[in-house]
């Protein structure tokens, strides 16, 4: 007699995309960290997810790269639609927000800060 299997499925399509079963985590997060070079473990971790979680999205992953990279790109650039729509929407308050003072007793940090973000830009 044949053992019935029963297949698991840990990658799931939700109304926010593909996303880890049982978990609010979609693809794209654990794309985010791939792309960062995180290692599986350490993601694995970060999220608290099981070695079989972890194992079952990464080889989903490889399996089916161009869709995957395809609907990334997607969120990708929705994501910065929606940023530059913020800051537009936002843009005379954050103007008042960059010239306020530094708080009371914070001036030493705040030029470090400061500095810091100076050097950035440089960069």
């Amino acid at each position: 007699m044949a053992k019935a299997v029963t297949q698991q499925t840990t990658v799931v399509s939700t109304e926010r995309g593909l996303s880890i079963a049982g978990t609010r985590i979609t693809l794209y997060t654990i794309m985010d960290y791939l792309k960062a070079d995180w290692p599986p473990e350490l993601i694995q971790h970060w999220f608290d997810l099981t070695d079989q979680q972890i194992a079952e999205v990464i080889t989903y992953i490889e399996d089916n790269r161009d869709q995957v990279e395809a609907e990334y790109q997607q969120v990708l650039e929705y994501a910065a639609e929606r940023r530059r729509y913020w800051e537009e929407q936002n843009q005379e308050r954050l103007a008042q927000i960059r010239k306020l003072p530094p708080p009371p007793g914070k001036e030493e940090l705040w030029a470090k800060l400061q500095a810091w973000k100076a050097s950035m830009v440089e960069e």
